[in-house]
């Protein structure tokens, strides 16, 4: 990433989930400049480094997740 550690910020670069991990935001992802290929949930990058069937999966989940949000 382009940004040291020192400028994450809490509800900007990232949040806790109710498990209490961290979630790294879209904002964050765009920083960094490339899908990891962990499967991200905010994933700006169309999942394009993560391997199939999980790469299939996670993109079907995103459409059936922005499909719910529009209604």
């Amino acid at each position: 990433m382009k940004n040291s550690d020192d400028n994450f910020t809490e509800g900007v670069h990232f949040y806790y989930n109710e498990n209490n991990y961290i979630v790294f935001t879209e904002k964050y992802h765009l920083q960094r400049g490339y899908c990891c290929g962990n499967g991200c949930r905010h994933c700006p990058y169309s999942y394009e480094n993560v391997s199939q069937p999980l790469k299939s999966k996670l993109l079907a989940q995103k459409h059936n997740d922005k499909k719910e949000h529009q209604k």
